[in-house]
C-alpha cells in the first residue's frame, strides 16, 4: 500500500512548495519543500508515538510525534486528506 497526500496551496505557508506525506506500509516519508531544494524526513510506522489532527475552517495539520520526541508538522491538507490519514496512520 502506498497513498501520497499533498497540501493545499491555498494555505499560506504552500504557495509554491506545498507539504507532501507519503504513507507506505512500514514509513511515513514527509516532503518540505523550499525555494532551493527540500527536506525529507523518513519515519519509520513502528516509531510513530502520537499522530494528532488540528483542524482550521477549512484545512487541517497532521502532527506526528515519534516515541524518541521528533515533532514532524505536515500543513494545509483537506479535511477528507486529514482524515484518511489519521485512519491510516492511527
Amino acid at each position: 500500500m502506498k497513498e501520497e497526500f499533498s497540501a493545499s496551496r491555498l494555505t499560506k505557508d504552500n504557495k509554491l512548495f506545498p507539504d507532501k506525506l507519503i504513507i507506505e506500509d512500514d514509513k511515513v516519508i514527509f516532503y518540505k519543500g523550499h525555494v532551493i531544494g527540500h527536506d525529507v524526513t523518513s519515519i519509520s510506522r513502528g516509531n510513530i508515538g502520537s499522530v494528532t489532527l488540528n483542524s482550521g475552517m477549512f484545512f487541517a495539520d497532521i502532527v506526528i510525534e515519534t516515541n524518541g520526541g521528533q515533532i514532524t508538522r505536515a500543513s494545509g491538507f483537506t479535511k477528507s486528506d486529514a482524515k484518511r490519514i489519521i485512519e491510516l496512520l492511527g
